[in-house]
């Protein structure tokens, strides 16, 4: 039985209630009840003068020696039977005896071996490596959650999955390029001949015709074959440039407790005397952001973009964080709200002929590429809000976001048809990652307040508040709007939404609960203050932002249903 949208939100509203009352209980600890202490056990007695202890000697060896003999390919009767006195006298002279003890381990080899048989080949291995990463990388995730030490750098964390997570689709990559699907190598023209001798000697022909439907199998197109040369060897590429990207992306914000003293190249680059190299930075970053967008966005949107993104130049340049072409000396530094304003404009622009778009598919049943497109201009548009809020020393985390989304799109899972639960784990995750490239950490202090003033004369609560929750989350937010965008491009978006929904809900519920569970039964913890309550109301706010999330999520599927149901009627 399908459950309802209605249901599935009642569900999802009770357990909300459930885990704020949890919240509440594990949050303000209750004072702790004096217990009568039971009465001291007598202390131990002191040892006697002179006297020697059992625990200083050594107990005696049961046995003075033992030998273990492995005999590989020899006929038990050749120390069993009546031939072992003559062949292995002292062997046959122990087992007899009782000093040795015996076993035979029989392997009956089939009468003709055939290539693919010396090689098991595992169906589904291939998929049943990155479920195994994704379920133990989640586990592991949700246990660390009960440790101070891990809490405070939860961050190093997240790059090791996201690190393992490159190597195993490197390791799939190769083993899709080179040994096709079927786990045997390619562009192998000789097998098939080997395989025809060969199935003609074989007395069984039941048995030939299956070698020969496996060889035609094996001819088969693998999952990169639709590849040139140039995009194959990016394909094989593009796990370990994903890699060096989060590598460098390391090295730009220190987070966390132990190594956020440490000077990291955004301290470098944010220094008065390195504001020229700042500023080439950010108009090659702001560039790079054009070139990676642009190209699935509608004329309109496009041009939108390229003026937003040089309004956000112009407004850094205004803040005197960046040096500006037009001004031979920064005196006259403003506050930027006008030039703020500005962007906001185009983004607004952007987000409303998104918005447009995605209405008339789901109005006038226009079809998918309508609604694609209007979802790009959306997503286009956060992109546009993330670029104004990010300081100029953090454009460079947007654009390998970017480029990272691109690269897996086009390199790695299409070309490997990942399912839709793969994808969304590997988007959450890398969205994950991005939270704390940005320099975030479960730490209040390290939240951008100066995010929640772009572009304002005096403290707005709630424009304040939305622009410094965005700016915060920006890395999820923006990861789940690409989700969205891939998923929507295959030919049955609208199962692969609602899967995605669901596993990015159970992927932000399930960390929530165990660790309200976890402070709960830690309210008394030395650290509740300092470490494990800022990390509560950093999960409590992420939820809101899944919950925010997902009703995009089922906002798009809803659309893409009814364009659906359109396009049939017109049938």
């Amino acid at each position: 039985m399908r459950l309802g949208c209605g249901a599935f939100a009642a569900g999802c509203v009770v357990i909300e209630v459930l885990g704020v009352a949890l919240f509440l209980r594990g949050f303000f600890p209750a004072p702790a009840r004096p217990e009568p202490e039971p009465p001291a056990a007598p202390a131990a007695p002191e040892p006697m003068a002179g006297a020697s202890s059992n625990w200083t000697e050594r107990p005696p060896p049961l046995f003075r020696k033992v030998v273990i003999m492995l005999i590989d390919a020899l006929r038990d009767d050749f120390v069993f039977g009546s031939k072992g006195v003559k062949f292995m006298p002292y062997t046959t002279y122990l087992v007899e005896k009782g000093a040795a003890h015996s076993f035979v381990a029989e392997a009956k080899p089939p009468t003709v071996t055939m290539p693919r048989v010396k090689k098991p080949a595992p169906s589904h291995w291939k998929w049943s490596e990155l479920d195994f990463l994704i379920l133990a990388g989640t586990a592991g995730h949700v246990l660390s959650l009960g440790a101070s030490s891990f809490i405070e750098e939860e961050h190093q964390t997240w790059y090791f999955l996201v690190s393992t997570l490159c190597l195993a689709l490197s390791h799939e990559s190769y083993r899709s390029c080179f040994l096709g699907d079927d786990e045997e190598p390619e562009h192998c023209p000789r097998v098939a001949g080997e395989f025809a001798g060969t199935a003609s000697a074989l007395p069984d022909r039941s048995v030939s015709c299956d070698m020969l439907e496996l060889d035609q199998a094996r001819q088969s197109p693998s999952s990169l074959d639709g590849l040139r040369g140039r995009e194959k060897c990016m394909a094989l590429a593009s796990p370990w440039l994903i890699l060096g990207c989060c590598r460098l992306l390391r090295s730009l914000n220190q987070t966390g407790v132990q190594w956020a003293h440490r000077p990291d190249l955004g301290h470098w680059l944010t220094s008065s005397d390195h504001q020229a190299e700042l500023s080439v930075l950010a108009a090659l970053s702001l560039l790079a952001i054009f070139a990676l967008v642009q190209s699935r966005c509608s004329s309109v949107a496009k041009g939108a973009l390229a003026l937003g993104l040089l309004g956000v130049y112009c407004y850094r340049a205004a803040t005197g964080h960046v040096l500006s072409p037009w001004q031979q000396d920064n005196k006259d530094v403003s506050r930027g709200i006008i030039e703020a304003r500005f962007v906001y404009v185009f983004v607004l622009g952007i987000l409303f002929m998104g918005i447009k778009d995605m209405l008339k598919s789901q109005v006038l049943a226009a079809g998918i590429p309508v609604k694609t497109v209007g979802l790009w201009d959306v997503y286009s548009g956060l992109v546009l809000l993330t670029a104004l809020l990010f300081r100029p020393h953090n454009l460079p985390v947007l654009v390998c976001s970017l480029l990272i989304q691109t690269m897996m799109t086009k390199f790695i899972w299409r070309p490997l048809r990942h399912g839709a639960a793969e994808v969304t784990v590997m988007h959450y995750w890398f969205g994950q990652a991005f939270f704390y490239f940005q320099g975030n950490s479960n730490n209040i202090a390290t939240v951008d307040i100066s995010a929640g003033f772009v572009g304002l004369n005096t403290y707005v609560e709630v424009p304040a508040m939305f622009l410094t929750a965005f700016a915060t989350y920006a890395g999820p937010v923006l990861w789940a709007s690409h989700l969205v965008n891939f998923l929507s491009w295959e030919p049955n978006s609208g199962s692969a939404l609602r899967r995605a929904c669901f596993c990015y809900a159970l992927l932000s519920s399930v960390p929530v609960s165990a660790y309200v569970v976890l402070v709960t039964a830690l309210r008394y913890h030395l650290f509740i203050w300092s470490v494990f309550s800022p990390k509560l109301l950093y999960e409590g706010m992420h939820l809101l932002v899944t919950a925010a999330l997902c009703l995009g999520f089922t906002a798009v599927d809803r659309a893409g249903a009814k364009v659906d149901a359109g396009k049939v009627a017109h049938c």
